[in-house]
């Protein structure tokens, strides 16, 4: 190789040396030789991700990838034709078994192909009509099917017989009430009620849950409340096998309830009752905040834990009883015995819990867990993970968009894989004298529980920031001063005491119960307190989520040194997250409501009536402490009976109209205008009104040199069963009744809905 030097306009050559030549060729040797073995130790981790049984796992992740494009669907999609590109790529993928690369593409999009037709099948199977518009003094019978306590109110979902009132064009078939405290009828009863029905509600901003969809899931079609007294009716008609099973088990709980409640009052005994019947409104708003604060809100739904307790104590206790008698530990399959008794035990506590989506998917993981045990398989692998979620998505695909299973398979899949990779090492310490020793005082248990919470927390934690805005500093702190004593104190005294009902002998054993709970409450409050233990996350969007999950399935799933890219798949989501940019202005489904960031940079708010739980909403995803009823949040709002009007950052007005008088002046001095009127032609400012909301439900603004970009909860096109399009804007947003003027409760209270909600 030569170097070139210019001298005069020409270019003259020199030649290089002999020792800058040989180094030069060696440094190139050395490239290719880095290259090269690059190459091949790429290759080498590529095989063993595709080794036999490795992509097993992976099944699941793309059938819930196929559940999450179905959602993502601004159409509904035909059923007809999911089913047949499913089938099309399932035969594809059959004729293709003998092609080692084609092979597992092709099986990987057959499992997403069936994931998309297994949402599309399951929408269709729970299809049923939903409310449109609010409705007043409509007549409701039907019996109840589900009875629920609340601190302040009760609910019930009644099961419709007939529907009478206006604007009722598609009554629904089941509908949610809230009833004053005290008055909510038992399970299984025919009633008779005056209500007023609210459609289902939709988010409260763009980005938001959507409380529609998992009431559509629930085949709820209206929610509201009861007006007047509620009367008690002879059923036209008996009552069918399924409203009589859960009328039954509806009055189990409600006795074992009021057992509980005598024995152990306050919310102590609502947590026992909630840990025992899956009854867990009663617990007060205080307690509640504290518990979800500390990051022990996990135990009061019953879930993988609660499940995999009341199974593993019956299975203790079973085969150490039967061990007991030598003739029948050492001629029969005691374990066996243990696992049968143990899987009756959960299928009983599945049915008295009130068998809840996240109480069903646990049921669904334990009992595979103890069928491997009757089959002699290992019990919990990352292959008994991956066939749980699999049966999950198959009977509830609705389930993959809920806060609770995407929480609580990500917890169990890191659990399974640190232990796959983490607890050997703990093992072999016992071998040594000091190890023994440090097993013998209890150490490796504290541990085992300290791992457990640093993982599942870890693994929950872009989860809970994505759906609760929230991160929970002190959590591996709250669940090793609090998890132990639930163990083996409050969960083993509850099936005791669930044993001794029958005999009457239940009432020490709930008290024993409640004195676990009291302290477990304890640490919560101690725990809440602590400075720093809310860590208030600001909204962002799906991307960090999926993302994330991508990093934590690559750390999981992957076992050569390729599971590292995890680090750079966690970095981009945290990226993403971090950079999401907040709104300028929110403004309400209904258009009742209006919060605009100040030059402060936090929210003020206008609104037209008192309910507070869209604000409470917002004020959550901006990561804003306030309460929703804080007269701060009224600062830099100038208001008037025609109106109120705030400022931006940039000092630009934002108005919200309440009376026609005020457009001609705001029109011309505002850059945005949200009224639940039609305002005039002609308007100078950016309108949002009566014309526009319902077809776009909450929005988010963010302000630019060229205007307004608007973000709608619900995108122009959108068509789906839960979110139907307006038929016309005349119907949309027509008066609440004939020749009566729009209700300023026109939006469902923040009682109508359930915490978990």
């Amino acid at each position: 190789m030569d170097q070139e030097d210019r001298v005069g306009g020409r270019a003259r050559t020199w030649p290089q040396s002999a020792a800058a030549r040989r180094s030069e060729l060696l440094w190139l040797r050395r490239l290719r030789a880095l290259r090269e073995g690059a190459r091949e130790r790429l290759a080498r981790w590529l095989l063993l991700e595709v080794s036999a049984g490795r992509l097993l796992p992976w099944l699941p992740v793309a059938f819930g990838l196929g559940i999450v494009l179905y959602f993502a669907a601004e159409r509904e999609p035909d059923a007809r034709a999911a089913a047949a590109l499913a089938l099309g790529c399932t035969v594809a993928a059959v004729l293709a078994r003998r092609r080692p690369v084609a092979f597992p593409l092709l099986i990987g999009t057959a499992a997403l192909t069936l994931g998309f037709a297994v949402a599309t099948l399951q929408t269709a199977r729970v299809a049923h009509p939903i409310l449109r518009h609010a409705a007043w003094s409509v007549a409701v019978t039907g019996h109840v099917e589900i009875r629920e306590e609340r601190e302040r109110t009760d609910r019930i979902v009644i099961r419709v017989h007939a529907l009478d009132g206006r604007r009722l064009d598609a009554p629904p078939e089941r509908v949610r009430l809230s009833v004053r405290k005290g008055t909510a009828p038992p399970v299984g009863s025919f009633v008779a009620l005056k209500a007023r029905l609210n459609p289902p509600l939709k988010p409260l901003r763009p980005g938001g849950y959507n409380f529609a969809r998992d009431l559509y899931f629930q085949r709820i079609g209206a929610s509201g409340f009861a007006l007047g007294a509620i009367r008690q009716l002879d059923p036209p008609a008996p009552a069918d096998a399924r409203l009589r099973y859960s009328g039954a088990i509806g009055a189990l709980r409600d006795a074992i309830d009021a057992r509980i409640r005598a024995a152990v009052p306050g919310d102590a005994g609502a947590i026992a009752s909630a840990l025992i019947t899956g009854k867990r409104d009663a617990i007060s708003s205080a307690v509640n905040e504290a518990m979800y604060v500390s990051s022990l809100g996990h135990v009061l739904s019953i879930s993988g834990y609660h499940m995999a307790l009341v199974a593993g104590v019956v299975f203790a206790t079973v085969r150490a009883l039967l061990a007991l008698v030598p003739l029948l530990a050492l001629r029969h399959p005691i374990k066996k015995w243990a696992a049968v008794a143990a899987l009756l035990a959960a299928a009983f506590y599945l049915m008295l819990s009130g068998a809840e989506v996240a109480t069903q998917r646990a049921f669904i993981m334990t009992a595979i867990v103890l069928t491997g045990v009757l089959i002699d398989r290992a019990a919990l692998t990352i292959r008994t993970l991956a066939a749980a979620a699999l049966g999950v998505m198959l009977l509830a695909p609705q389930a993959v968009v809920h806060p609770s299973f995407q929480m609580s398979f990500a917890a169990t899949l890191a659990l399974v894989a640190a232990y796959e990779r983490g607890v050997p090492w703990l093992a072999a310490g016992a071998e040594t004298s000091r190890g023994a020793r440090f097993a013998l005082w209890g150490g490796r248990q504290v541990v085992m529980l300290m791992l457990a919470s640093v993982v599942a927390g870890l693994a929950t934690t872009l989860y809970a920031a994505y759906h609760f805005h929230r991160l929970a500093p002190y959590g591996v702190l709250a669940n090793l001063l609090g998890m132990p004593i639930v163990s083996i104190w409050v969960m083993p005294a509850g099936l005791l005491a669930l044993l001794a009902v029958p005999f009457g002998l239940d009432g020490l054993l709930w008290q024993a119960m409640g004195q676990g709970i009291e302290w477990m409450v304890a640490v919560a409050r101690f725990v809440a307190g602590l400075p720093g233990a809310v860590g208030r996350v600001t909204a962002f969007g799906i991307a960090p989520v999926l993302l994330g999950t991508l990093a934590l399935l690559l750390a999981c799933l992957l076992r050569s040194p390729l599971r590292w890219s995890a680090v750079v798949a966690a970095v981009l989501a945290l990226s993403v997250a971090l950079r999401t940019p907040l709104p300028d202005v929110l403004v309400g489904a209904g258009g009742e409501a209006v919060a605009v960031r100040g030059a402060n940079g936090a929210l003020s708010v206008m609104r037209r009536g008192s309910d507070t739980f869209a604000v409470r909403d917002w004020l959550a995803a901006d990561a804003d402490a306030r309460p929703a009823n804080d007269p701060a949040l009224a600062e830099g709002v100038a208001c008037d009976e025609v109106g109120c009007i705030v400022r931006l950052a940039d000092g630009r007005a934002v108005a919200l109209v309440l009376a026609a008088e005020a457009f001609e002046e705001d029109c011309e001095r505002a850059a945005l205008i949200v009224t639940q009127r039609t305002a005039p032609p002609g308007c100078a400012a950016t309108v949002i009104d009566r014309t526009v909301w319902p077809r776009t439900g909450a929005l988010a603004l963010y302000s630019s040199p060229d205007g307004w970009r608007m973000v709608a909860a619900t995108p122009r096109g959108t068509d789906r069963p839960w979110a139907p399009a307006p038929r016309a804007i005349g119907d949309a947003s027509a008066p609440t009744a004939p020749g009566r003027p729009e209700r300023r409760d026109a939006t469902p209270r923040s009682e109508d809905l359930a915490p978990g909600d």
